[in-house]
């Protein structure tokens, strides 16, 4: 499902007003006449899953409401090397204006989106699940979480509101697991989830005294994740985290966990390479 244009308008303005300055696009203007009409088209020059596209429309509309954008692949799916993700018709100089803020959007997103999908493949038979993290890019979390869904991935929290995750400073401050979690449950809601990491399994095993709705194992190794599947033998969510590589993440969804949270995701994706050309 799209995201509603009111969620990512402030970062789309944002993006377009850092690239205009105070004088807008000087070359267009200087270049081209102003009634010349023009058709574009945005192709992929490698493969991936592509994403974005609903931020690049927005662009497109803030610009000039008159500009058309046919997509031709749309979120979500997969591009080939070469493949037209979509036309832009109207003024030249309203569709150049866009070019490069449109393009932005779309080749970072699906390059989160490409990267998702790599992880989900990898694990594909088993019963994991891929999940990306807040280790989002500031103000692009939205869209950058979006784009992990796209990829197949899951978006975990989207922001400190959304569930009780208590880390390993929280467990410090609180004294202790068994009391971190009890306070936890006591502020919580019947709706809000309450996640412990544990890093231990001597933490694993107090955590699982107080009952919390998932547990988080933190830089376990592949041997210490099967132990703790068997320890906890399906009582409560169990989710992998720290260090997971794409040429890792198989072993670790192997060993039985329920999600495999990973930063790379969102930290480390690169960006598809798309350009626009005249038509």
């Amino acid at each position: 499902m799209a995201l509603p244009d009111f969620i990512i308008e402030p970062v789309v303005r944002l993006a377009l007003h850092e690239d205009f300055g105070i004088a807008g696009d000087v070359t267009s203007d200087a270049t081209i006449p102003q009634a010349l009409r023009a058709r574009y088209l945005i192709r992929a020059r490698e493969g991936g899953v592509i994403a974005g596209l609903d931020a690049a429309r927005l662009a497109a509309r803030l610009i000039d409401a008159n500009l058309s954008v046919h997509v031709k692949v749309p979120d979500g799916a997969l591009a080939e090397r070469g493949a037209t993700i979509a036309e832009v018709e109207g003024f030249a100089r309203s569709i150049l204006a866009a070019e490069r803020t449109m393009l932005n959007f779309i080749g970072r997103l699906s390059g989160v989106a490409t990267l998702t999908r790599r992880y989900v493949e990898a694990v594909n038979g088993t019963r994991a699940r891929i999940a990306c993290t807040r280790k989002t890019t500031p103000g692009l979390r939205a869209l950058e979480k979006q784009a992990v869904i796209l990829g197949g991935g899951g978006p975990h929290r989207y922001a400190l509101s959304d569930a009780i995750l208590i880390k390993d400073n929280h467990v410090a401050a609180a004294g202790s697991i068994g009391a971190a979690i009890e306070r936890a449950k006591t502020a919580a809601g019947h709706m809000m989830a309450v996640e412990v990491e544990v890093d231990t399994f001597a933490q694993l095993e107090e955590a699982m005294r107080h009952q919390p709705h998932a547990v988080l194992l933190d830089n376990f190794n592949v041997e210490e994740l099967g132990r703790a599947v068997a320890l906890v033998r399906g009582r409560t969510i169990l989710e992998a985290s720290g260090g997971v590589r794409l040429d890792s993440v198989r072993a670790i969804a192997e060993t039985g966990v329920d999600y495999i949270s990973v930063g790379a995701l969102t930290h480390s994706a690169g960006t598809l390479d798309v350009a626009m050309d005249a038509d």
